[in-house]
Parts: C-alpha cells; structure tokens; sequence
C-alpha cells in the first residue's frame, strides 16, 4: 500500500537523504551533504515550502520525495505551486509512489488556493514526461490570448 504525507521538521533526514539520492542520480556532487541538509532544515520551517514523502508499504522509510514552494502571482491574484523536485528510488520505483506524491502535491496546492502548479523535466525524461502527463501537465503555453507553443523553463547561472 502506497503511502504519501507532508513532512514535519522531524522528517528533516530522511528528505535530506531523498534529496542527496535524487543528486547522486544526476551524477552531480554539488550540493554537499552539509549545504542540502542546511537548506532542508531551513526550508522546512519556511511556510512557503513544503515536502512531500511517501513510502511502499507500512514498515519501509520513505523511498519518495517532492518539494513544493510556493509565491503569489500577479497574474492569478493566488498562489503558485512550483514542484521543484520529485524523486523516487529505485526501490518504489513502478508502485505508484511518484503518482501518489504528484496527486498530493496537487492537492496540497489546491488546498493553498493556488489555481496552478508548474514543473520543469528534461526532455529526454520520458518516464517523467508519460507521469505528468497523464496527471494533467502540459507543455502547450499558459499564455492567454492567440500565443500558442509550448513553454520551456530557461536560466541562467548567476
């Protein structure tokens, strides 16, 4: 039985420990494991974050985690929900974890008042793509009027 909850500040390590998987994925080695676990400490008491875990079965930790952050937007005049982060592990991986987590995280967003929630994937990511897409997600533009396109997440390193 899949499970999903918002996180508590008690829960700290083991989104930390998701999160730090989730880079290992990437084959990155930036963030260290000292700055992620002091960025999750503090976001984790920010109101404006919130991280999902979820779990396959009962007595397993949690093999799933999704970051939300939100902000207002002028354009909506509510909250925006972006979904930084999603991550599963290879052990819940197929069980309906990712699923569950994107379900709550729409959930968590609608709960807020947000009338959106946005993400960026690769475009390679075809696993990601088929998940999101079959929630809802698109890329056909948010703009409103006779724009048509997809969207594309752009930025740029500071």
């Amino acid at each position: 039985m899949t499970a999903v909850w918002v996180a508590t500040p008690a829960q700290a390590a083991d989104v930390t420990r998701l999160l730090l998987a989730f880079r290992d994925w990437f084959e990155s080695e930036e963030p260290s494991t000292e700055s992620m676990a002091a960025s999750v400490a503090a976001l984790i008491e920010d109101p404006a974050t919130e991280y999902l875990l979820g779990r396959d079965g009962e007595a397993e930790p949690p093999c799933g985690v999704c970051q939300l952050r939100f902000r207002h937007s002028v354009w909506t005049g509510t909250p925006d929900c972006w979904l930084e982060d999603l991550y599963v592990a290879d052990s819940g991986r197929g069980r309906g974890v990712g699923r569950a987590l994107v379900e709550l995280a729409c959930d968590r967003a609608r709960l807020r008042g947000a009338e959106r929630i946005e993400l960026d994937t690769n475009e390679t990511n075809a696993t990601a793509i088929a998940l999101y897409e079959s929630l809802g997600f698109s890329a056909a533009s948010k703009v409103h009027g006779p724009v048509t396109g997809r969207d594309m997440f752009m930025g740029r390193r500071l």
